[in-house]
């Protein structure tokens, strides 16, 4: 069995002998080894991204800007061997990380004009023969800490910008699937980037709390729970750090009377089932309004059982396992409880075997109708392959669903109707919103971030947002007087 090691300084490395499992969530059974690291591994990065970051930040934006250059020109060449090790340690589909790794590359790409992305401000004459202007400039150690669902993109949004600023990093990836991280550090080492500052630790929650706690780091950004989330926001923020902390989704989708009800069910099946549901973005909720509920379900239903379930090596897969053991059971009592609550179970994942893979992780695609928002399958993430169905009177009830939850990451509406769509973009307290799409997540130029307890920190992640967040501000005002050495030759002319 395999061992993963640390990346640290531009090496293969570990010193801790605390190991950890890595499954392949497709037949249950463990792939790799992962080393848990001690503080002395903790320490070795830090004196590593520390000493490289001082040099890194004098090196021009233009140059930092080339080594990116290659960076995406490697991915790119390797981009199927990473899908195909995301998919062997998540157990998502080849289509599904491939395409994840896409986006991930977006960022790079964004990353790569960061010669123009750091242009500051400048204002001539504020005051007489005074002149103002702003730069921005690295904080230093950045750090990263990210799920297991996107193992490729979800870091990708954090490190390339950050290290373009002229930050160090260092990335704490999931210990179920950690690989894909290492391999994307070793690629960035082959572009060109200097030892020490793309590092990456592996480990569990005392890695964590060691990041958290460091004096040295100087910014913390995170994907994951809402729980955890606000953990790492408190912890870092009482540390003096700068945080960006995103946490859980309960998404809606809306369905109007006059929606294209083909595309609405196409959007739910792909964004409810998509990746076993392991996503932040995933449709949770299809809220029906009006008359149409009944035969949205039925669609719904329809189109579900059409779905294959299987492993990633399969090519005409639509869905794999989820992440664990842990998980799957997780997901089916949470399935338990719909029934419980009185919720009406239209399609069962629970329980689902596949000849051959009886030990996998699978969780069929599972479809609840009635669902009313006390219950605790609409109040809370489920984070799997489960889609409720919630029935609405009128627009106004609807949008009111999505406005009292808890959870402002992202929301869909399906219509026809101009009018609606624009006061639903308005009105809707979300962070991200999407018309007549089902996942509404922005390109790499924009930011991704939801609302009230979907994000902790100021700040969303890549885009002009993460430019921001991974710099600081400095404002110069500046009066140069007449030189001391004053003689004709420095005589200004009249006009």
């Amino acid at each position: 069995m395999r061992k993963i090691h640390n990346f640290i300084n531009g090496s293969s490395v570990s010193f801790s002998k605390n190991e950890l499992i890595v499954d392949d969530p497709s037949t249950g059974e463990g792939i790799a080894k992962v080393v848990l690291s001690s503080v002395e591994d903790f320490n070795k990065v830090i004196e590593s991204s520390k000493k490289a970051q001082v040099i890194w930040s004098q090196t021009t934006p233009l140059k930092r800007s080339r080594i990116l250059s290659n960076y995406k020109n490697l991915i790119e060449k390797n981009i199927n061997e990473l899908a195909s090790i995301v998919s062997e340690e998540h157990g998502k589909t080849l289509a599904d990380a491939k395409g994840s790794v896409t986006r991930g590359l977006e960022v790079v790409e964004f990353a790569c004009g960061i010669p123009h992305l750091l242009k500051g401000e400048f204002s001539q004459n504020v005051g007489t023969n005074i002149d103002s202007w702003s730069i921005r400039q690295p904080l230093g150690i950045c750090a990263g800490i990210t799920p297991f669902n996107f193992p490729a993109m979800v870091p990708m949004w954090m490190y390339p910008i950050a290290i373009a600023c002229g930050n160090s990093f260092i990335l704490k990836p999931s210990e179920k699937d950690p690989s894909c991280s290492l391999r994307l550090a070793e690629l960035f080492s082959e572009a060109g980037l200097p030892d020490g500052i793309f590092n990456v630790i592996n480990g569990d929650k005392e890695v964590v709390n060691l990041i958290l706690n460091s004096q040295d780091i100087s910014s913390v950004s995170f994907v994951g729970s809402t729980p955890v989330a606000k953990y790492i926001y408190e912890t870092s923020a009482k540390n003096g750090k700068r945080v960006q902390a995103l946490g859980g989704a309960k998404n809606h989708l809306v369905v109007m009377p006059d929606a294209n009800l083909n595309q609405a069910v196409d959007g739910i099946i792909g964004a409810g089932y998509g990746s076993a549901g392991e996503r932040c973005m995933a449709i949770s909720v299809a809220v029906a309004v009006g008359d149409i509920a009944d035969e949205l379900v039925s669609k719904i239903h329809s189109e579900a059982q059409k779905l294959k379930v299987s492993p990633w090596t399969d090519e005409n897969s639509d869905m794999g396992p989820v992440i664990s053991k842990e998980h799957k059971e997780k997901i089916e009592n949470y399935i338990s409880i719909g029934v419980k609550e009185g919720a009406t179970l239209v399609e069962d994942g629970r329980k689902f075997k596949i000849q051959g893979y009886e030990n996998g992780y699978f969780v069929g695609p599972t479809l609840f109708d009635n669902v009313t928002k006390d219950m605790t399958i609409y109040k809370e993430e489920i984070f799997g392959p489960v889609v409720s169905v919630i029935r609405a009177k009128n627009y106004d009830e609807a949008i009111n669903l999505v406005n009292d939850h808890d959870y402002g990451n992202g929301t869909s509406i399906y219509t026809s109707d101009g009018e609606i769509s624009r006061h639903f973009t308005t009105h809707s307290k979300i962070g991200m919103v999407g018309v007549n799409v089902p996942i509404p997540v922005p390109m790499a130029f924009h930011s991704f971030g939801g609302w009230k307890q979907s994000l902790f920190g100021d700040h969303s992640v890549h885009g002009m947002e993460g430019i921001h967040f991974y710099t600081k501000l400095k404002t110069v005002t500046s009066r140069w007087p007449k030189s001391i050495q004053s003689g004709p030759e420095f005589v200004l002319p009249t006009n």
